[in-house]
């Protein structure tokens, strides 16, 4: 990988000017229903610059409907969220992308006919200014701002390790490839909060070990703060500096992974036992998904 020193020079907008510590984002008691659908139950908690801060729980705990929340995706109808001093509640999607909130997917949202370079530049949207006309032309204020634009893209390229599919479809890559590439969009956001959602899943040993790498270079050299979902508790342990346990769409505990680690609500929670928080009405998040789709 490329010195990050050069990709902090040219992203100079990720991460934020708040002070080390202190909170870049709160959530409040956030209550999330679909019908009877109990989705998220007064979720609260803070991430704080320069902080991983990790979000894990058993399958349908509700961590996918939290990242949805954080994204405008959903709207709860309970509760806020704030970046930056700023109330995201009923903000859109694309509203909380200029704030500054950048999103990795779980299910790879890329474009698989265009080549790799191509999929990054999408993130740079928010930075061009031209508009439709002088693209069409490819003069001047336009032609300067893309090449500027691609400049930052190939040295995205290049700390990720994609110099040699950058001209490639993304859809003829192999899997652990397309996730970099879905890191490197985001990346190109400049984002002052990086969603990350299940990162490694689906990836052999030496494919998460890159990606743990890069984690940690884009946190402690960007200064990006990052919230993180994923089931890999190896990665989690060794990443985090706090974790948020949920359960049936519920906080189980809050704190440092040994802490959290060894707490017998937590332990619990993932051997199956029954939890004083638990309704018949809860469902899995894919089940959610699919009530709301009818």
């Amino acid at each position: 990988m490329r010195s990050l020193s050069t990709l902090a020079e040219i992203l100079p907008g990720c991460g934020s000017d708040v002070p080390a510590g202190s909170p870049v984002l709160e959530v409040s008691d956030v209550q999330l229903r679909f019908g009877g659908v109990r989705a998220l139950r007064g979720v609260s908690f803070d991430v704080r610059q320069d902080e991983l801060f990790a979000i894990i729980g058993p399958n349908g705990a509700g961590k996918s409907s939290i990242f949805n929340c954080l994204s405008s995706v959903y709207r709860p109808q309970e509760g806020s969220i704030e970046f930056l001093g700023r109330d995201l509640t009923r903000q859109s999607p694309a509203e909380v992308a200029r704030a500054g909130i950048a999103r990795m997917f779980q299910n790879i949202a890329l474009f698989d006919t265009l080549t790799v370079l191509d999929n990054l530049m999408l993130g740079r949207h928010r930075h061009i200014r031209y508009g439709t006309f002088a693209a069409l032309l490819w003069r001047g204020r336009a032609r300067r701002e893309e090449l500027r634009e691609r400049a930052i893209v190939e040295e995205i390229v290049t700390f990720l390790e994609l110099g040699r599919y950058r001209k490639t479809p993304v859809g003829s890559l192999p899997y652990g490839v397309k996730k970099r590439v879905e890191l490197g969009r985001a990346l190109a956001m400049e984002p002052k909060l990086l969603l990350m959602d299940e990162p490694v899943a689906g990836m052999n040993g030496a494919e998460t070990e890159d990606m743990a790498r890069a984690i940690l270079d884009i946190r402690e050299e960007l200064s990006i703060p990052i919230a993180l979902v994923e089931h890999d508790m190896a990665l989690v342990m060794d990443l985090a500096d706090r974790v948020l346990v949920l359960d049936f769409g519920a906080p189980v505990a809050i704190g440092p992974p040994a802490e959290v680690q060894s707490d017998p609500d937590v332990i619990r929670a993932y051997l199956g036992e029954e939890h004083d928080v638990a309704g018949p009405e809860v469902v899995d998040d894919e089940d959610v998904l699919a009530a709301v789709e009818q």
